[in-house]
């Protein structure tokens, strides 16, 4: 039975996922958060701006401290905590790994708000792998951390619909809603109700790695439904990108919002060559169909239209797209 005390937590993030869950916490009676901590500031952009993470920058907007950690597993952090005398760690897309020690130091548990059905896409980019495989259904799981790479027993499954025109930042920022309406409820429960959680199911286990720069290469040998799918995986970021030569020099451009078509336009149409269409349409062959490119962000400008782009930048019909430039 319940003692009716808070629960003592302490939350770790980095994300924008984290961003609602932690305001959650923050805003519920049933949890005494005791601190925040966040992967230290990094070189950010073209010209490597030190940059705190999103969620620094939203909890420094509501006038809260942040804790900048560079390794969670460090003797003194491990202090700093001990001292808390936690209840429970939460962690929502931190970005680091945490050691035995750590994951034994809370009372009850360290809890994970992991972006997959698992052990679907145990693993760094859960969101993007699941747009890029073309899945239909996703979801949010509340795990106990145990020493594996996101293998430890469940307490809650929330599952979501993918709608068919969402980026991973769009369906970032929804499921971190979803688990947000949870989150107070499965801490309380695990802290102050018992709640035991159940071993992950032993089939459809995968696990992704980190998202790279390189991964917004396009191969337009690829089918336009899979290039479409990284379009909407990669973005906001890496984004998907190529070079265009137009009538004013090459453009790098990033493709920030495209629709895969069905269609043959014969055998001398080579993948990666624009197609005779309407002079404010853009569609690329591909390997299989066609990309019409809806919206995409210029180098050096803002994100406009493809009509908009091709009206300041013309482009020859059958001009073959190229690679990113190198650097």
């Amino acid at each position: 039975m319940s003692d009716g005390k808070p629960v003592r937590t302490y939350f770790l993030g980095s994300g924008r996922l984290g961003i609602p869950i932690v305001d959650a916490l923050l805003n519920d009676s049933r949890i005494e958060v005791l601190g925040i901590g966040s992967q230290c500031d990094k070189p950010y952009g073209r010209k490597k701006v030190i940059t705190p993470t999103q969620l620094t920058q939203h909890v420094l907007s509501k006038g809260l401290t942040v804790d900048r950690v560079c390794s969670v597993n460090a003797e003194d952090f491990l202090d700093q905590l001990r001292a808390l005398e936690l209840d429970l760690l939460v962690v929502v897309a931190f970005g680091q790994l945490l050691k035995p020690t750590l994951l034994g130091l809370p009372k009850f548990a360290c809890l994970n708000v992991h972006a997959s059905l698992l052990p679907k896409y145990r693993g760094a980019c859960p969101i993007a792998s699941a747009l890029l495989n073309g899945d239909t259904e996703t979801g949010v799981c509340f795990m106990r951390m145990d020493k594996g790479l996101d293998t430890g027993p469940v307490f809650t499954v929330l599952r979501s619909r993918i709608d068919p025109l969402e980026d991973t930042g769009q369906l970032e920022e929804r499921l971190g809603k979803l688990a947000s309406e949870k989150i107070a409820e499965v801490c309380y429960q695990i802290c102050r109700e018992g709640a035991v959680a159940q071993a992950q199911p032993a089939t459809q286990e995968s696990k992704v790695g980190k998202v790279c720069k390189n991964d917004g290469e396009i191969d337009w040998e690829k089918s336009a439904m899979h290039i479409s799918r990284m379009v909407r995986a990669y973005n906001p970021w890496p984004r998907v990108h190529t070079v265009i030569t137009t009538q004013r020099g090459e453009k790098k451009i990033q493709i920030v919002n495209a629709v895969p078509i069905e269609g043959n336009f014969g055998e001398q149409v080579l993948p990666g060559q624009i197609l005779p269409m309407r002079r404010d349409i853009l569609a690329i062959a591909c390997g299989e169909g066609f990309l019409k490119i809806l919206r995409l962000i210029p180098e050096g400008r803002k994100e406009m239209g493809a009509d908009d782009f091709l009206r300041g930048y013309p482009i020859q019909p059958a001009t073959i797209l190229k690679g990113e430039k190198s650097e």
